[in-house]
């Protein structure tokens, strides 16, 4: 009997310490170890420098995509929205910064519309050519320009880059991910 009541004794006391392991776990793919997200300086959707750095102290979730995306990029936006909305208080904290890949139909104007038209907090980038491609050259990002009728549009990287408060790369959330999957790993990032 003494031996049950132990090993009773034991579970109820582990039970707790394994479950707020599992709480702290991220959902998406983890970055291991974490490392310092490339900083840019592009033109931000607010008609100022923007600069990686200067969410310091929020979690960012940095995206790539355009304006003119018929399906992926509403999609991820209006999901990043989503999560800020049931993050309550602490959507303050989480900063969406989203990055053209289509300098040519992505003024500074048109890009503030798109992403605010999700939420008013999102940002946008944009910049020469040049720097979009370094800049996605830095984070692994493909965009392969294709015509479609009369115009063109983008086949590119559709995965969000989760970056912590203190600037880190901490994972890389896929396209689809389940909302309350991203709002899981940010409340974990926002905890550290």
């Amino acid at each position: 009997m003494k031996r049950i009541l132990s090993i009773l004794f034991l579970v109820f006391i582990a039970a707790p310490a394994f479950s707020a392991s599992i709480d702290t776990a991220l959902k998406s793919g983890e970055f291991s170890p974490p490392r310092m997200a490339p900083d840019f300086s592009l033109r931000g959707s607010n008609g100022s420098e923007l600069k990686l750095s200067r969410y310091r102290g929020k979690v960012v979730a940095l995206g790539f995509g355009y304006s003119s995306c018929p399906e992926v990029c509403p999609t991820t936006l209006a999901e990043l929205a989503s999560a800020r909305q049931k993050l309550g208080a602490d959507g303050k904290d989480f900063q969406v910064v989203y990055v053209t890949v289509d300098p040519e139909r992505d003024t500074v104007d048109r890009l503030k519309a798109f992403v605010g038209g999700f939420d008013p907090s999102f940002v946008g980038a944009t910049g020469t050519p040049a720097q979009l491609a370094d800049v996605r050259k830095a984070y692994g990002i493909s965009a392969v320009k294709m015509k479609s009728g009369g115009s063109y549009v983008f086949n590119h990287s559709s995965f969000v880059y989760l970056i912590d408060r203190e600037g880190k790369l901490r994972a890389l959330s896929p396209y689809g991910r389940a909302v309350d999957d991203i709002v899981h790993d940010v409340r974990v990032l926002l905890k550290q």
